[in-house]
């Protein structure tokens, strides 16, 4: 990053004004943005005004050439609001490639709808958004607009680089606050961009230049961690007529513990009886805790809910008790009404919720709701904390894998607010047995029953196939099993173990010429049923770091039972491979005259890594398929 503190402000603006003159042309555009793009931000321009710490005026200007159809969706000509944001002004023209004008878009040329219509069943949250279809390319989109609210809690971040396959040409970003009201700030992810930052007493600027476009790469991290992009917050900000400040991350919970979440835990009478007689008897909390978090799944439904103090206080859990549905934050308000009922201790928790990442709350920047985007809850344990889904109607209690697990979260007390760690799922803790005994026959045909167990991550990975129809099972059988010719499935069961967290699968079936006929041998590849067939794509030159989210293990044992005809006339060799990604082994041994086992164990090790492992990493793949594709030969006796 380079600070260039001492350009002339006046000479600053003049060179904009002569770019703006520039950016709508097309064929302006340096040859370097255009490697990888399908977009270019040519400007993007964002103002806000705090005239005090309750009143916030946003002005915006973004300017796009939209280079191919696959750019479309990064023009970005769209505006969230609610009935707390005014829309000042609105529009937008349309440009084609040598800069002339095509068509002009005002206020009510856009289409408005809510912001999450297919979801919820309350909400204030609405989009404009601008519809249109070029005939041609490249073109050029320039959309501005202006709001005003009184809500000061979210200050938008500025992300001089937004998407993959998008260049900017040129990013600015001020801000004008009142000192005496003050701001916290955070710049991340500098890397090399030229990023100029020329801050004064009450405004701060930043200027990001010729940023080129980043080509995904398989295995990145999220996005937003490779990028440049500024936090801002107000010390004091208001919030639908709340009002509070950003020092600490317990000032914040505490706030929150006493303004949005105080009395709304009433229950009725009757309920409260309701769950006593449920739990009368039981004096271990983790066990009143549970019969909680059945009733709750066996007595609510999730239903998204959005408005009320923007979507962030949760409904009162006596509303909840009544229409038996709501959010994250109001099924996670009346478990814990029903667990204070039960005299069990728990704490309404924000988090970042993703299946893809693991997003931790920056314990080192407060905000309003922390970064977050879901409500869990947690009880603290001397062993260790437990964490409640209890939006889920079949989740096992304390399970969070694949979707909250292993991340800082903001956990909200009486005595006020504190980042906490969710449980994290270990690569040992991740675990796929598979066993199966098998039959061949001399044709090659295939005879077996498949024992499947899953715990961990990998019971995510597999119990939702419990509540499908017998028709979508077979299909995912099929799927799964897809290297075996002509499968025919047999018979399958399931058995999900919700208090050791086991998924449990059985499969019989039958499988056609699986082993591969030459003259009076048969080739058999004895993985029949783990087999890794994926390799990571090959990169000439890696460009971006690579991460693996979550570690797992698979163990795979197989007895296999040859037919009296059939003699055993070469075996694989057992392989063993060790390096910092995991590890991997494969054998086979005879057990008796016609029984084989067949034994495998691949274990994959969570971790960030350089791109220059990367090379290493797609060999341990490359190996690890090769091997499950090794076959032996079976010789017909004559």
């Amino acid at each position: 990053m380079r600070f260039k503190k001492s350009i002339s402000i006046i000479a600053m603006l003049i060179s904009l004004t002569t770019y703006a003159q520039e950016k709508l042309i097309a064929l302006t555009i340096d040859s370097e943005l255009k490697d990888n793009a399908n977009a270019v931000v040519r400007l993007r321009e964002t103002q806000i005004e705090f005239s005090s710490y309750n009143k916030m005026i946003t002005k915006g200007k973004r300017v796009v050439t939209v280079l191919n159809a696959s750019g479309r969706r990064n023009v970005g000509a769209h505006l969230s609001y609610d009935n707390e944001i005014n829309i000042k002004k609105l529009g937008a023209i349309i440009y084609d490639a040598l800069g002339n004008e095509i068509k002009k878009f005002k206020k009510n040329d856009f289409t408005d709808e809510s912001a999450i219509s297919s979801f919820s069943l309350y909400e204030d949250s609405r989009v404009k958004y601008l519809d249109y279809t070029p005939v041609s390319y490249p073109y050029t989109v320039e959309f501005y607009y202006e709001t005003i609210t009184n809500n000061t809690a979210y200050i938008p971040q500025w992300m001089p680089l937004q998407n993959y396959y998008v260049s900017t040409e040129k990013s600015i970003f001020k801000l004008i606050y009142d000192e005496s009201v003050g701001i916290n700030k955070k710049m991340n992810n500098l890397g090399n961009h030229d990023i100029e930052e020329i801050n004064t007493p009450g405004q701060l600027l930043y200027i990001g230049s010729n940023i080129k476009a980043i080509k995904p790469e398989a295995y990145s991290p999220r996005f937003k961690d490779l990028v440049p992009y500024l936090q801002v917050t107000l010390n004091k900000f208001s919030y639908e007529g709340y009002t509070s400040e950003t020092n600490d991350w317990k000032t914040m919970g505490k706030w929150m513990y006493d303004e949005l979440l105080a009395d709304r835990t009433q229950l009725s009478i009757k309920t409260q009886d309701e769950i006593k007689r449920l739990i009368n008897g039981i004096q271990d909390p983790i066990e009143k805790a549970k019969i909680v978090y059945n009733y709750v799944q066996e007595n609510t439904r999730y239903i998204s809910i959005q408005e009320g103090i923007g979507g962030i206080q949760p409904i009162l859990a006596s509303k909840v008790d009544e229409v038996k549905y709501g959010d994250c934050k109001g099924l996670t308000n009346y478990t814990k009404a029903l667990l204070d009922v039960v005299g069990v201790e728990s704490y309404y928790t924000r988090v970042y919720a993703s299946e893809n990442n693991t997003v931790d709350v920056d314990k080192d920047f407060v905000s309003f709701v922390g970064q977050t985007n879901h409500v869990i809850l947690n009880i603290p344990n001397e062993k260790e904390d437990l964490w409640l889904e209890c939006t889920s109607q079949t989740s096992p209690f304390n399970y969070s894998a694949n979707f909250t697990d292993d991340r800082d979260v903001f956990v909200i007390t009486p005595e006020g607010g504190k980042i906490v760690h969710t449980k994290e799922y270990k690569t040992e803790d991740n675990l796929q047995s598979t066993k199966a005994k098998v039959s061949v026959d001399v044709s090659g045909n295939i005879f077996s029953e498949i024992k499947i167990d899953s715990e961990g991550t990998q019971y995510g990975n597999h119990n939702m196939i419990e509540n499908a129809s017998e028709k979508d099972k077979k299909l995912y059988y099929k799927n799964y099993l897809s290297d075996i010719n002509n499968l025919e499935i047999v018979s399958l069961s399931h058995s999900n173990d919700k208090e050791k967290i086991v998924f449990s699968e059985t499969i019989k079936i039958k499988g056609n010429k699986y082993a591969s006929k030459a003259g009076i041998r048969l080739l058999f590849a004895p993985n029949m049923f783990n087999k890794t067939t994926n390799v990571p794509p090959r990169y000439t030159s890696r460009k971006l770091p690579f991460k693996i989210e979550r570690g797992f293990t698979d163990i795979d044992e197989y007895e296999i039972t040859l037919p009296e005809t059939l003699e055993v006339e070469a075996l694989m060799k057992p392989v063993s491979i060790d390096n910092q990604f995991g590890s991997y082994s494969a054998s086979i041994e005879k057990n008796s005259e016609n029984k084989l086992v067949y034994k495998r164990k691949l274990i994959l090790n969570k971790g960030d890594y350089k791109k220059e492992d990367y090379k290493a990493f797609r060999d341990f793949y490359l190996k690890i398929v090769k091997h499950d594709k090794s076959k032996i030969a079976l010789k017909t006796i004559q």
